[in-house]
């Protein structure tokens, strides 16, 4: 859990779970086998300047599951921190949840059973826009689902 990460953030992570609450330097996910990450979007040039896609699919946080994992990680934040910027996100959950994007690594998909994502995230006016896919049927949810939820629970 950081509020901000420099260049080569997650570069080469190979398990884990990570929630970036701020900015992101270049290079982002470079490398990176496993784990998952959650990014806010705050500049609105993640998917374009920020990350490194060679490895990993990027996905809108659409899935009951992971906003669950999202809100429980920037509440716990809040919660040992005082945190101005949790508080904010919190505080306006609903308008700034489709900024955040999931980082997920295609080698850990495919050990999970997972598809790979069919179409790239596309983005509005406004940033990430759930409207481009509003039904999830896209992403399948293997039996082995719950290895990220025990790692949400190891971590909290």
């Amino acid at each position: 859990m950081v509020e901000g990460v420099g260049d080569h953030g997650c570069e080469y992570m190979t398990n884990g779970l990570v929630l970036v609450l701020g900015s992101c330097g270049r290079n982002f996910a470079a490398g990176m086998s496993g784990g998952v990450a959650y990014v806010f979007d705050e500049r609105l040039d993640f998917t374009e300047k920020r990350c490194n896609r060679q490895s990993v699919d990027l996905e809108p946080v659409m899935e009951v599951q992971d906003e669950e994992i999202v809100k429980d990680l920037v509440t716990r934040h809040l919660e040992l921190t005082g945190s101005r910027r949790a508080k904010w996100i919190l505080e306006n959950w609903s308008e700034v949840l489709p900024r955040f994007i999931k980082i997920f690594p295609h080698e850990f998909k495919r050990v999970l059973g997972v598809g790979r994502s069919r179409q790239p995230i596309f983005r509005s006016a406004c940033g990430r826009s759930r409207a481009c896919r509003a039904d999830a049927a896209w992403v399948r949810r293997p039996a082995s689902w719950n290895t990220l939820v025990s790692l949400r629970r190891a971590v909290l």
